[in-house]
């Protein structure tokens, strides 16, 4: 087994950075020229605010995690080919599109939603890697430096983000759940959901799918694809009926956290903030009501 920083050829990586960011910018231009730059920041809530709204917490995120000292250098290791890392990085993102697809089609509300994450995004690639890594074939991340700066780093970036997506005029708008249900539901509602929406998440579209999109292409382009893919399957739970709008909409909304996410873990190689903000966007909001 040898490491790779997961640097690409620079025209490839430059193609598919370029390339989702003209996604954004078009999906935010397209929302405004038709008039609809409100969008719904929660499936629990038909409310909306301004996009740019959940675009300050994820730029101030990301700012914190560019400014603050590099750990160490992040390193993905496995084959000293990238066939590998390119063959499961298909494969997820096949897996990642089938979700969103199916979703879509069936409709985003449960139990399919919940049975959908389970089979595709955590039954299938576990077998998948499970049966590559016994081969000696999987890749895996890693990474080495500054023990401080890895554990003190993340918590400075996911407090500046918390404290703007959250305690700030950009923070959006609460829901009066906790005052509809007892304690016990509450709870288990917060704890089902963390499960199936946070760590599910994270560990197919950042753990997994970033760090062999990464050996492959290198790190921005790595991450503008896991972005894109987590964006995408929002539109069967958040969406309306326009088709074009809802997936603009999509992007918009949740892309730029996406991006933020993304680069925590490609920085630092822990799944704990990506754990704690992805968490914290699906729970706080019940405790902060209107």
């Amino acid at each position: 087994m040898t490491s790779s920083t997961g640097r690409a050829r620079p025209w490839p990586a430059v193609l598919v950075t370029a390339g989702g960011l003209l996604v954004f910018l078009v999906s935010a231009a397209w929302l405004v020229a038709t008039g609809n730059s409100a969008v719904r920041y929660s499936a629990d809530s038909v409310e909306t605010v301004e996009m740019w709204r959940r675009w300050v917490p994820a730029l101030a995120g990301i700012a914190a995690v560019r400014l603050l000292p590099l750990p160490g250098r992040p390193a993905v290791v496995g084959p000293s080919s990238t066939s590998a890392a390119r063959l499961e990085t298909l494969a997820l993102v096949a897996l990642a599109l089938a979700f969103a697809v199916g979703l879509f089609v069936i409709g985003g509300g449960e139990p399919a939603h919940t049975l959908g994450k389970l089979a595709l995004l955590v039954a299938v690639p576990l077998v998948l890697l499970r049966r590559r890594r016994r081969r000696g074939t999987a890749w895996r991340a890693a990474v080495t430096g500054s023990a401080f700066w890895r554990a003190i780093g993340p918590a400075i970036a996911v407090a500046v983000w918390g404290l703007l997506a959250f305690a700030s005029p950009f923070a959006v708008p609460g829901s009066d759940y906790v005052a509809t249900v007892a304690p016990v539901e509450l709870v288990a509602t917060i704890a089902v959901g963390f499960v199936v929406n946070a760590v599910v998440e994270e560990f197919f579209y950042r753990r997994w799918l970033l760090s062999r999109a990464q050996a492959w292409l290198g790190m921005w382009p790595a991450i503008v694809v896991s972005s894109l893919l987590w964006s995408l399957w929002h539109v069967a739970i958040q969406g309306t009926s326009d088709l074009g709008v809802d997936l603009a909409s999509a992007v918009v909304t949740h892309a730029p956290t996406g991006v933020f996410l993304g680069y925590l873990w490609s920085r630092y190689r822990l799944m704990w903030p990506l754990l704690a903000v992805h968490g914290a966007l699906n729970a706080v909001g019940l405790f902060t009501g209107p």
